[in-house]
């Protein structure tokens, strides 16, 4: 019998993308990705800025056609957004004019589902992230974490077989970035979804993964794939490990030249 956890949920084939650069020459951002996302798989995304990181996501979910390649969820291309797939970005874009139980439901609506069913799927999703409590407030009555378990809420709730995320902590505050990981595993866990998450902090990446893809810098094109060896559940004792320690170094190792090449462009084009 053929283990279903071995085959793809996710595959990307030689995945890449060009953009139109100064004089109409071609700028290319990604090179040949090639990688498989298994199903209930959380795997990570790092690099160098510039990697094309958020491009890739971008692609995933066809809000971005590739200029070569293929993406396919569960053998199938995709050639539209949405549908199987979710998308959590940087910013949680709730509408500030809908309540937390409307903006989670604001997907359903858009895919038509009656609105009596769109609000029990919601309130469903707002009690798994802990904010059962909380359907009739504005977001401007949200704290920064509660506003992204909202945000996480309304991805879910339209049960993506995928879950895209484009470093969804990056704005909250230490502390809270950390109670936010937990709570993701803990969600990850309950509903068994199949995660890719993009994010900068190396320590995040290997806290949350059970594989870390590292990306090179531009053209992006996979450097390495390093599966992550640490006991589930993880918490934040985990990350004071020599174990967790060697992994985050080792990422370092891979990323660090393109880094720095960054920062010294950067840093020169300032001057």
């Amino acid at each position: 019998m053929t283990d279903v956890k071995s085959q793809a949920k996710l595959r990307l084939s030689n995945v890449g993308h060009a953009y139109k650069g100064v004089g109409g020459e071609p700028l290319t951002v990604l090179r040949d990705i090639t990688f498989d996302v298994r199903p209930g798989e959380f795997v990570t995304i790092v690099g160098g800025s510039g990697s094309g990181k958020t491009t890739l996501l971008r692609i995933i979910d066809h809000l971005i056609a590739p200029t070569s390649g293929a993406v396919l969820i569960d053998g199938e291309k995709i050639e539209r957004p949405g549908g199987k797939l979710s998308f959590v970005f940087q910013t949680d874009s709730l509408l500030p004019w809908r309540n937390v139980i409307d903006n989670v439901a604001y997907g359903l609506d858009l895919r038509g589902v009656p609105k009596a069913d769109g609000r029990s799927a919601a309130r469903k999703y707002l009690e798994l992230v802990g904010l059962g409590g909380f359907a009739d407030y504005y977001p401007h009555q949200l704290s920064g974490g509660m506003r992204q378990r909202v945000n996480l809420a309304r991805a879910l709730a339209v049960e993506p077989d995928v879950l895209l995320m484009d470093e969804p902590f990056a704005a909250l505050d230490a502390q809270t970035r950390e109670l936010m990981q937990l709570e993701l595993l803990r969600i990850w866990r309950e509903t068994g979804k199949t995660i890719l998450f993009v994010t900068h902090q190396l320590d995040e990446a290997v806290f949350l993964a059970d594989r870390v893809i590292a990306l090179s810098a531009r053209p992006g094109s996979v450097r390495e794939i390093v599966s992550i060896d640490l006991p589930q559940p993880r918490d934040i004792a985990t990350k004071r490990t020599p174990e967790f320690q060697a992994y985050v170094a080792r990422l370092w190792n891979l990323i660090e030249s393109d880094v720095r090449r960054g920062f010294q462009d950067e840093s020169a084009a300032s001057i």
